[in-house]
This record gives C-alpha cells, structure tokens and sequence, in this order.
C-alpha cells in the first residue's frame, strides 16, 4: 500500500481507502457504497499490481462533507484540533 499524506486524514471523519478486488466492477461497487455513507473524492481507473491478484482502487472518504475543524474548536472540541485531552 502506498503511503498516505496528513492532509488525508487530518481531522476525524477523513480517511483513506484502497479497495482489493478481483475485477474493476467490484472494486467500483464498493467505493459506491461508500459513497453514500460520505463524500468521496472517487477514483476514476483500478491499478494492477504485478505479482498481485486482482485490481486495487485508491480513494478518498469524508464521513463529515461540510463539517469544518475551525467549527469544532468553536464549539470547545479540541479533539481534531491537534491537542491532547488531558485528564
């Protein structure tokens, strides 16, 4: 798996997402269904890996589309906001 940047998974709700599949329908079929779980930033094309069965799909999920981290330190959830609860 490659690696991933920060900026993917810079607050909670983000994440990265490699789909393993054996062909390009069932790799597309689940970046649908987690479409509509979130935003998603879709992958257009699958990747074959040599040496590797199946195909691999790359995408990007928001599970909080228009949600803002300035919002949440507003609010007095620092949680996302790269502090750490203290006791």
């Amino acid at each position: 798996m490659r690696s991933v940047n920060e900026a993917h998974v810079a607050r909670p709700g983000l994440a990265v997402v490699e789909v393993a599949a054996l062909d390009d329908a069932t790799a597309f079929a689940v970046q649908e269904l987690l479409a509509a779980q979130g935003a998603v930033a879709a992958a257009q094309r699958t990747v074959r890996e040599p040496g590797e069965p199946g195909v691999r799909l790359r995408f990007f999920l928001d599970l909080h589309p228009g949600d803002d981290q300035d919002d949440a330190t507003k609010d007095g959830d620092h949680r996302g906001a790269g502090t750490r609860n203290r006791p």
